[in-house]
């Protein structure tokens, strides 16, 4: 098994393509090893010392490391830790992942601008956040303001401010009028 890694503009965070499906659909964040039970994957990685956080998307994964660990000492284990898994045969996932938004309904009077929201965030935002191993999630919408969550290798990027108010914002108040700002939340 050969597992390609990947920088993301997250210093902290590495993105590793294990060449196969890692879930599939859907997303699955963690920052800690309790929250990482229901993954037999994730699990294991935490169990490397200085991994803070892991991250599963379709076909990758995005670990982020603690602040005094280098890449260097820490990348070989993570490799270990992702081929031991892939050969076990386990899932990556016990259960559902979450399917990628905020359960939010898109009725009452904001229903329509709510569904383009979602629509241009899954053909146009998520596609590119996923590529620089990290995914965002839509969290409401009220009176103008769009709340959103980044999550992988986009969380605690020192870019992540920028990508939301000049790429997202800037995006999302081209197409849909209504929208007059972004703002990230943390759930």
């Amino acid at each position: 098994m050969f597992i390609q890694t990947e920088n993301t503009p997250n210093p902290a965070t590495l993105k590793f393509l294990p060449g196969q499906t890692v879930l599939g659909t859907g997303t699955a964040d963690f920052t800690s090893a309790d929250e990482a039970s229901t993954s037999p994957l994730a699990y294991r990685i935490f169990r490397v010392e200085g991994v803070e956080g892991v991250f599963l998307g379709a076909d990758f994964i995005t670990v982020t490391k603690a602040d005094a660990v280098e890449w260097d000492h820490l990348k070989p284990s993570v490799l270990g830790a992702i081929m031991e898994h892939f050969q076990s045969g386990q899932p990556a996932i016990e259960g559902a992942a979450a399917p990628g938004h905020a359960a939010h309904e898109a009725g009452g009077e904001d229903g329509e601008i709510i569904s383009r929201i979602k629509e241009l965030l899954d053909t146009r935002v998520r596609p590119a956040v996923a590529q620089d191993g990290g995914d965002i999630t839509f969290h409401g919408f009220d009176r103008g303001v769009v709340y959103l969550h980044m999550q992988g290798a986009c969380a605690g990027c020192p870019s992540s401010t920028l990508t939301l108010k000049m790429g997202i914002e800037n995006l999302l108040k081209h197409y849909i009028p209504e929208v007059s700002e972004v703002r990230p939340v943390q759930p």
